[in-house]
């Protein structure tokens, strides 16, 4: 039962967090913290990429138009927009993918308990964020160099508390993106890119009957599905509208409390 409430917890911070510009793997190794999980760091990352996958689907569900749209000219014997879209999206998983190829051992260590990183990461987001929303607005489409830039981004923050959202949003904007244009090409990239790491870590074995709790796993996903659903409509219309400053100074504080906390505990 205490490991079904703490992924409820767990569930609930990652529905929110991973659309909200804030980091939701920097909250989670927080709460885990908190919550004295004291996981492995493979056990920490299957409950993180579990989490990734229930929020993966609330993206699915949100933006089901434009995947439908997508796949649709996909089976479009010419080249169209959708089939232009879906190659910018392919482009831009190529720096993530590789980073999670050649520096999975690498990765896996940064998702056990390390709060410091954490704290300097949600500061450095806050600055991107804060940058981000005294960049002009603009009506531009993204291109193939801006999503391979994207892309960039968005395998550096693969560091927790460093906002995967918040990086990628970030970064469209800073290059001239629209503001809309970007949060929707931000939240479908990534997609993709975490059913595949199910699927490699499913084919791998990563996913063993001693290494999960079947039921607590579930509650987690469907705490953060239904979270994920709610925080994804209301990230769009935040960014729309540069209210992202908010969000920075919210990274700073926690930030700093992190760190404080990494120091002096």
């Amino acid at each position: 039962m205490g490991e079904i409430f703490t992924n409820v917890i767990l569930g609930i911070i990652q529905g929110f967090t991973e659309f909200l510009p804030i980091s939701s793997s920097g909250h989670l190794e927080l709460a885990k913290v908190l919550l004295g999980d004291h996981s492995v760091p493979e056990q920490s990352l299957l409950l993180t990429v579990t989490l990734h996958a229930a929020t993966a689907l609330s993206t699915i569900v949100v933006f089901r138009k434009d995947i439908l749209w997508i796949l649709k000219g996909l089976f479009s014997p010419s080249w169209n927009e959708e089939k232009s879209f879906a190659f910018k999206i392919v482009i831009s998983m190529i720096p993530a993918a590789a980073a999670g190829i050649l520096l999975e051992s690498e990765i896996e260590t940064f998702f056990n308990h390390q709060i410091l990183l954490v704290g300097a990461m949600l500061i450095l987001t806050g600055v991107l964020l804060l940058l981000a929303d005294r960049a002009r607005k603009t009506e531009r489409k993204v291109s193939y160099l801006d999503a391979l830039m994207v892309g960039a981004a968005q395998a550096v923050a693969i560091l927790p508390g460093l906002s995967r959202s918040g990086a990628t949003i970030s970064t469209s904007v800073l290059l001239g993106i629209d503001r809309e244009k970007a949060a929707r090409f931000s939240f479908l990239m990534v997609v993709p890119l975490i059913l595949g790491k199910m699927a490699k870590d499913l084919m791998g074995g990563e996913f063993t009957q001693d290494a999960v709790n079947g039921p607590a796993l579930l509650v987690g996903f469907a705490a953060a599905f239904i979270c994920g659903y709610i925080a994804c409509a209301w990230m769009i219309r935040l960014v729309k509208n540069s209210k992202l400053t908010y969000f920075s100074i919210y990274c700073w504080i926690v930030g700093i409390i992190a760190i404080a906390f990494a120091l002096f505990r």
